[in-house]
């Protein structure tokens, strides 16, 4: 297994310029899936960016876990506006109650494979995820090969929000070094959340069994893929603040990301005695 960033494209603010994919590259079946709980104000300028791009074979898949804002029900409008009679391009997954990113993206990307997509984007509905990364994405996917590509904060290029203060950028930057260290993934943002994966990927992951509810499914999806051979590269993102809404980062979340590579080590440990 190797982790390599492509060096074709050198900054974040390089890669956010308009970029064209070969017609036999920007036709291959993405799903973004997007899970979302109380975002109906951010939804809809996320779905018009989009769709938005010149990509005919990108779905937008909206893993709603029955917000109390409506969010649902926007998804469903938003489907009504941009589906054509020959094609899907916005499908919605209604989930009964908030369980947690890590199953709602579970249940999610699974969904994306069972319908066809070749490769599954999993996308933040806040705004943090620029959407111009996206091809460029896709690009790396298909150009390297990879079992994943990471819109990486911490390569080379990469950037974090502006808006961010001292205390937030070092606290983001010792966690991840944190969860780096003790796990040896050979990636630099193992944390981030804006990652695309190969089809064979996300099944080999068999994510109904992964255990980690919250932000900390990001890490040990990773893991477990690395663990499993799978190649994957970087590429710089300038990494933006959410625009409306709260964060859903709480304590409960915090402690499980802290856990969580020590469990994952303790797993692989057993599992090799065993």
């Amino acid at each position: 297994m190797t982790t390599t960033t492509p060096q074709a494209v050198p900054t974040a603010a390089t890669l956010r310029r308009p970029v064209q994919l070969p017609p036999e590259w920007s036709g291959i079946p993405l799903t973004v899936v997007m899970p979302t709980y109380n975002e109906a104000e951010n939804l809809p300028g996320m779905a018009e960016k989009l769709m938005a791009l010149d990509l005919p074979g990108l779905r937008l898949l909206v893993v709603d876990d029955n917000s109390p804002d409506g969010t649902g029900e926007v998804a469903e409008r938003l489907a009504e506006r941009y589906n054509e009679p020959d094609r899907t391009r916005i499908s919605v997954l209604h989930r009964t109650a908030k369980d947690g990113l890590g199953r709602a993206y579970a249940a999610g990307m699974d969904q994306a494979v069972a319908d066809g997509a070749q490769y599954v984007l999993q996308m933040d509905a806040d705004g943090s995820h620029p959407v111009e990364y996206v091809p460029q994405m896709l690009g790396a996917a298909l150009a390297t090969g990879a079992g994943f590509v990471v819109g990486s904060r911490y390569v080379s290029g990469g950037r974090l929000a502006e808006e961010w203060g001292l205390h937030r950028r070092l606290l983001s930057r010792w966690a991840n070094a944190y969860v780096s260290t003790v796990l040896r993934t050979g990636l630099r943002d193992v944390t981030a959340g804006f990652c695309m994966w190969r089809a064979d990927t996300v099944t080999e992951m068999k994510l109904s069994e992964v255990r980690s509810n919250g932000y900390s499914f990001q890490v040990e999806l990773k893991y477990q893929a690395v663990r499993a051979g799978y190649t994957g590269v970087e590429v710089p993102i300038h990494f933006e603040e959410r625009q409306i809404g709260a964060s859903k980062m709480n304590l409960a979340v915090q402690v499980e990301s802290a856990v969580l590579p020590w469990r994952l080590r303790l797993d692989s440990a057993r599992a090799r005695r065993g």
